[in-house]
């Protein structure tokens, strides 16, 4: 690909913090390097605790776990997100209910979830899609007059915020992910972060097998007593160090990636079948993706996708609606219907972004888009 959809914005000290740990010979896992990236983390979000682990969807699994949510319970989830959102409920027991979303941060519909509340809801678990923070306040609002948990799914947003404050400092717990094509990355990865001690403490526990840790299990000679059923969901000290190598750079990365998502927006405002995905006023993107609508529907937006990708333009549907999978189809037996979702679902087209993109390719994609609806529309 000429321009792939994302690359990982790394250098020396990123390579230096690796071979640092590497050469040490020791504390390979659970070293010291792993509260020291929780600290930074909950620091920069503006949390009192966090705990990380392996990946973001170990961690969205654990922070169900550490808030009760079990069998028979209901989490108000979108669709139009990645399928772990959707998964993690059916992980503990419990039951996914989707949700519609709406169509100017496409996060899910305050309306829409209201409607979906029953006696068995315990948590409303919306996302912030592609770095743009959904409407939170009102879903905190509506959270706190029924009596409901706020998870926030942020896997994508660090950074992100409105008016100021942080996404991941609205709900109960928040989890953030660092996957590959995340803003900032260590390959895999996640972190919960809360301001609740009862939370924190069952996610230290849920993470490391029950395990109370009063030392490193590694280290200790003592024998360390189990509490209750756990999972092996730690993140290893390379990960750590990577991570917080990575955190030095967060700044700097999410001013690049809005110095080019501000570029891209410019000059595909030209293009009239297209409509990029702005921000309402306060809230600040940190284009984790550039999407853009192609206004007449599914079969132009496909035609698109496949022309950027022959000419050497990776694109990418972000999201296809989870409801329409396989497994939830046979789950709720096509029961589910998410008007917007599905609408959106058929229009949306995620482009090439990232810190280090050259004026040279982002000039390509804009031709390149501009040639096909000049040849084919």
């Amino acid at each position: 690909m000429k321009v792939p959809l994302y690359k990982v914005y790394c250098d020396e000290e990123d390579v230096k913090a690796l071979t640092e740990v590497a050469r040490r010979g020791t504390y390979w896992a659970i070293g010291p390097e792993i509260k020291e990236f929780e600290k930074k983390a909950a620091m920069l979000i503006g949390t009192k605790y966090c705990v990380a682990f392996n990946s973001g969807t170990s961690a969205l699994h654990a922070m169900l776990l550490a808030c009760k949510i079990g069998k028979g319970a209901e989490v108000i989830v979108p669709s139009f997100t990645f399928i772990a959102t959707a998964n993690a409920p059916l992980f503990v027991g419990a039951r996914p209910i989707f949700a519609d979303i709406e169509n100017i941060t496409y996060g899910l519909d305050p309306e829409d979830v209201k409607r979906k509340i029953t006696k068995k809801t315990k948590a409303i678990m919306p996302i912030h899609y592609g770095g743009l923070p959904c409407r939170i306040n009102e879903l905190k609002e509506i959270a706190k007059d029924y009596d409901l948990l706020l998870l926030e799914d942020a896997a994508e947003s660090l950074g992100a915020s409105i008016n100021g404050k942080n996404v991941g400092t609205f709900g109960d717990a928040a989890m953030f992910s660092f996957c590959g094509n995340k803003v900032i990355t260590t390959g895999e990865g996640g972190i919960i972060v809360t301001n609740s001690d009862e939370i924190c403490n069952r996610l230290r526990l849920v993470r490391s097998h029950g395990r109370v840790e009063s030392e490193n299990y590694f280290e200790s000679v003592k024998t360390q007593d189990y509490v209750i059923l756990g999972y092996n969901w730690r993140m290893s000290t390379f990960t750590a160090a990577l991570g917080i190598s990575q955190l030095n750079k967060l700044k700097k990365v999410i001013e690049l990636r809005r110095e080019k998502a501000n570029y891209l927006m410019k000059k595909l405002c030209g293009v009239g079948q297209i409509e990029p995905l702005s921000s309402p006023q306060g809230y600040f993107n940190v284009y984790q993706m550039f999407t853009v609508r192609v206004k007449e529907g599914r079969s132009v937006r496909d035609a698109l996708k496949d022309y950027l990708n022959e000419n050497g333009v990776s694109s990418k549907i972000y999201f296809e609606p989870v409801h329409h999978t396989y497994f939830y189809r046979k789950l709720f037996n096509n029961s589910i219907k998410l008007p917007v979702t599905e609408k959106l679902s058929d229009e949306v087209l995620t482009l090439p972004i990232f810190a280090d993109m050259s004026l040279q390719q982002m000039d390509y994609i804009i031709e390149k888009i501009t040639e096909f609806f000049r040849q084919f529309s």
